[in-house]
């Protein structure tokens, strides 16, 4: 008895969208802080990007449109916070090459906040995300730090396979959806 449905499976294509580069990322890491703050693990936030209004339009009184904005200052990184007692401070990375991470995704002045994180006895680190292999790594930033300070004579990427020795896989799961702090743990709260 045929209920007018088609046999047929249907499929899905997702188109990619350039203006929403990073977005299932960033969502992914979202919904992880969410989870380590509401389950008291962690304390970390996605940072706003300062930004300065310059025009706003009043199509009606109770709707302000803003027409004209410009970022004030360039932003440093994406997520900070505390966990066990440490700052930690990261950016995070959609890529879309199959053989490298282009180092032009990363901006001088990213560099030189991570640097002094580090410095100051924080913990920073870059998670990247190759959408080709659909996988995602917590990158220790003395990984991405050698490759930037060679990238004038060396090469001006990091390499896939780099990724694959010296990164850190982060495995996607339900809860949280990326355990990115399982990862931390293991690199920065070894138990002697």
């Amino acid at each position: 008895m045929s209920l007018g449905f088609p046999n047929k499976k249907a499929t899905y294509t997702k188109k990619a969208n350039k203006a929403n580069l990073g977005m299932d990322l960033e969502e992914a890491i979202n919904d992880t802080n969410s989870y380590y703050l509401s389950n008291d693990i962690a304390v970390i936030h996605k940072k706003p990007t300062p930004v300065q209004i310059v025009k706003v339009d009043y199509p009606m009184r109770s709707k302000a449109v803003i027409t004209e904005a410009y970022y004030k200052i360039p932003s440093t990184t994406d997520y900070n916070g505390i966990y066990k007692g440490k700052y930690i401070d990261f950016e995070a990375k959609e890529n879309h090459n199959k053989t490298a991470f282009p180092l032009a995704n990363i901006h001088p002045h990213q560099i030189e906040h991570l640097d002094k994180i580090i410095k100051h006895g924080g913990i920073g680190f870059l998670i990247v995300y190759f959408s080709h292999t659909d996988e995602y790594f917590l990158t220790p930033f003395e990984v991405v730090k050698r490759f930037w300070d060679n990238k004038e004579k060396d090469r001006k990427s990091i390499p896939y396979n780099v990724f694959k020795e010296e990164a850190h896989l982060i495995k996607l799961s339900y809860m949280p959806r990326l355990d990115y702090l399982k990862v931390v743990d293991e690199l920065y709260f070894k138990k002697d």
